[in-house]
């Protein structure tokens, strides 16, 4: 049986003498199709007749993916009372398609050249000739009528709106833009096809780079080095993503990295960056790496919140392109947008832009000039990123690497990527990160029988797990810039109907990875790549799946990467460092929110300028057995002038320190109801609903240490604590009963510290 459904779309109709009546004739043409009436059954009925007789003739009748619909544009347009030339609703028979010259341009297409600048005729003409041969992109454009009216202009609009989007990627490709894309394209899909390896001839071994398993007298010597190079740092943050993914509907940098203090992701890493600046004397730059859908967001987050304290001119914004083309089959043909065939359906290009980004903005040239010599690269919503900064650099110094890779154990043909050393024969090194489904039969073909293995003494796999947190070496980074312009090698992965690979499931595109710059390195710059292996729970833990994906990934014994599992660990290093120098914490056990189990505390935020790194610890508690907390305790330290001599915690305790400050807790004993969290599946909130609760601040005990050493303790709800006296240079436990006027109330000491509130890369 065959179903024919014919869609017809009558817009005007031509008088005898040809011409339209459809701009003198609106109204008419208007009540005809009000009323129906008997000739628009007669045209269904004929073309119903027609789509049978194609049948009969074993001709299939148009597929409903690759039917053409109106484009929006024009029926924007058609809305504001102008009515756009008819759009078929099915495909013309062959011999009434618009015809083409050699140079591939349509009728329809060589008329229409007129309505576009010389740069664009060129790029059309260019698309459309061989080799790129990409006429399709222009098979339904019809020679215009010359007669000037609402509807041609409405179309000459959105063929104007088409060619601009061609010309803004074709702008945006850095590899000689939409021909050079569809040149590597063309040579990408072939070696898919025909199963080229590109591992093929490289040898694979363990490469330069330092484990550490714990933080013990090696960690420590290590990180001294790097501590004092962390005041040369330009930070590039690839923030590309929005958090639809996570049921969140904005940026994803603006959400909170935890429920204690709401400090979003980019509040805690300008703080974090500010806290290192504090060591040195001079600005520490950042990058932020927009895209199209953040960049707007981004800027006005940084604007209403006074940039978080830093200056305005030690941001730098790049946007990356709109995206590159999809594609449609191994001839690379750029697939349209199958809602509206006058827009290219585009994707994502990969985080690799990044680096033609600060080439093409001068931003590394900038940077190495002001005297930075270091640069790390980290994602949008990792809040352990900076616990190791100064340990990578150590490792960088200590081995002399132009590039350093962050990353975690892993165990053999866990699903990470490994970061690896391959040779070819020609002597030439690279260290790159292999993917885990290309690392076991590598290492099988090439001399290891037993493929990636666990090592006797580590348990873990010689080849540590990459997390996309990069360190490079300023100088020969940018040399390498100015060699390549940034330009990151590109794969494909298209997914296949058919064993013979030559049909897509859906379309593909090219992508590049930030990764992959030891490719382009030479000579003796491409073997100074090499590693930083820590655990994960000091130095990764992303947001960046919905919390049912979570739940299935955890059940699987895969971390869930959720926002309840990122505050969690957030809490969790922290605890872990004050635990590695003797400090008695108890951990609480174990509880579960929306299907994600996580240990809820004690929930200790030790803001950056308290703390930035584990060395700061040792000197912020210098008592460290003389500091107990228990494990339904929350803990809140913030300003760079105090420091914990002893203490006793019960409950929830805020300290803040303003700047220039100084003064000393010694002998405080905390207990009070504390703070809880209460299950929550909100839908009102998304940021309580991804989590799965939210934080109830039953009791909290405050201490204000201001500038000329007083100190203003409140207990709120109600105060339960004794009165000790306080010398002006020691801050002690203080429990004052009459309300003072002219500071702060509990909350608002809290926001202070804030500045006024609120890209995995796997």
């Amino acid at each position: 049986a065959v179903v024919v459904v014919v869609v017809v779309i009558i817009m005007g109709k031509k008088s005898k003498k040809g011409q339209s009546r459809g701009g003198n004739s609106q109204k008419k043409t208007g009540q005809k199709a009000g009323s129906g009436g008997n000739k628009k059954k007669s045209t269904a009925a004929a073309a119903a007749k027609a789509a049978k007789a194609a049948v009969a003739k074993n001709t299939p009748p148009p597929s409903p993916e690759k039917a053409p619909v109106v484009p929006e544009a024009v029926k924007e347009e058609a809305q504001n009372g102008a009515v756009a030339e008819p759009v078929p609703a099915v495909e013309p028979a062959e011999d009434s398609k618009p015809t083409a010259d050699d140079s591939g341009l349509s009728e329809g297409v060589e008329a229409s050249l007129v309505l576009f600048t010389e740069s664009q005729q060129t790029l059309i003409k260019n698309l459309c000739s061989p080799p790129s041969n990409q006429a399709h992109l222009f098979d339904h454009w019809r020679k215009p009528s010359g007669v000037v009216s609402p509807s041609s202009e409405a179309t000459n609009n959105v063929k104007r709106k088409f060619v601009a989007q061609l010309e803004s990627m074709d702008a945006s490709y850095p590899d000689g833009g939409l021909v050079g894309y569809i040149s590597n394209a063309k040579t990408l899909l072939a070696n898919s096809k025909s199963g080229v390896n590109p591992l093929e001839g490289w040898k694979p071994s363990v490469p330069t780079g330092q484990m550490f398993d714990k933080i013990d007298e090696e960690f420590e010597k290590v990180e001294k080095v790097g501590l004092n190079e962390v005041t040369s740092c330009g930070f590039v943050l690839v923030a590309g993503g929005l958090g639809e993914r996570l049921g969140y509907g904005d940026i994803k940098i603006g959400l909170p990295t935890e429920m204690a203090t709401e400090t979003s992701y980019i509040q805690f890493y300008i703080e974090t960056i500010l806290a290192y600046q504090s060591k040195g004397d001079k600005k520490l730059p950042l990058c932020i790496m927009t895209s199209g859908d953040t960049n707007d967001r981004t800027v006005k987050l940084l604007k209403e919140n006074n940039y978080f304290g830093m200056d305005e001119d030690q941001i730098t914004i790049v946007q990356q392109g709109s995206g590159v083309p999809a594609l449609e089959d191994n001839d690379a043909h750029i697939a349209l947008d199958p809602h509206d065939r006058y827009k290219i359906l585009s994707k994502p290009h990969g985080h690799g832009d990044i680096h033609a980004l600060l080439y093409s903005k001068g931003v590394a040239k900038k940077w190495l000039g002001d005297g930075i010599k270091w640069m790390i690269f980290f994602q949008d919503t990792n809040g352990l990123a900076f616990h190791t900064l100064p340990l990578a650099l150590g490792v960088s110094v200590k081995f002399d690497l132009a590039m350093n890779s962050i990353a975690v154990p892993r165990k053999a043909k866990q699903a990470i990527g490994g970061i690896t050393r391959l040779e070819n024969e020609k002597g030439e090194q690279r260290t790159i990160n292999v993917e885990y489904n290309q690392l076991d039969p590598l290492l099988r073909s090439s001399g290891f029988p037993d493929g990636d293995v666990n090592d006797e003494k580590t348990g873990f796999s010689p080849f540590p797990g990459n997390i996309n947190q990069l360190l490079f070496k300023l100088e020969p980074y940018s040399a390498a810039l100015e060699k390549t312009k940034g330009i990151m090698p590109e794969f494909v992965n298209p997914k296949y109907k058919d064993a013979e690979k030559t049909v897509f499931k859906k379309p593909t595109r090219l992508e590049c990875m930030m990764q992959d710059f030891p490719t382009v390195l030479e000579g003796e710059e491409a073997k100074k790549v090499g590693f930083t292996s820590i655990a994960s729970d000091l130095c990764f833990s992303p947001v960046k799946n919905a919390t049912k994906d979570g739940v299935a990934l955890q059940k699987k014994g895969t971390h869930p990467g959720v926002a309840a599992s990122g505050e969690a660990d957030q809490y969790a290093a922290v605890r872990k460092i004050m635990q590695s120098i003797g400090c008695d914490i108890t951990d609480a056990k174990p509880a579960t929110y929306s299907g994600i189990t996580i240990v809820p505390g004690p929930e200790i935020v030790l803001k950056p300028s308290f703390v930035s790194c584990p060395a700061d610890y040792k000197v912020k508690f210098p008592n460290p057995s003389s500091i107990k907390i228990s494990a339904r305790s929350s803990l809140v330290i913030n300003g760079s002038g105090v420091v914990i001599e002893s203490l006793d915690l019960d409950g929830a305790l805020v300290i803040d320190c303003e700047e220039g400050a100084s003064g000393v807790i010694s002998d405080l004993v905390v207990k009070n109801d504390g703070w809880k969290k209460v299950r929550d599946g909100s839908r009102d909130n998304e940021i309580i609903r991804m989590r799965g609760y939210h934080l109830d601040k039953v009791e909290t005990k405050t201490i204000t240490v201001t500038k000329d050493g007083i100190v203003d303790a409140k207990s709120v709800s109600p105060p339960n604590n004794e009165a000790v006296s306080s010398p002006k240079n020691e801050a002690r436990d203080v429990d004052t009963t009459e309300e003072s006027l002219t500071e702060p109330a509990p909350e608002e000491a809290e926001d202070k510290t804030q500045f006024c509130g609120g890209c995995t890369i796997l």
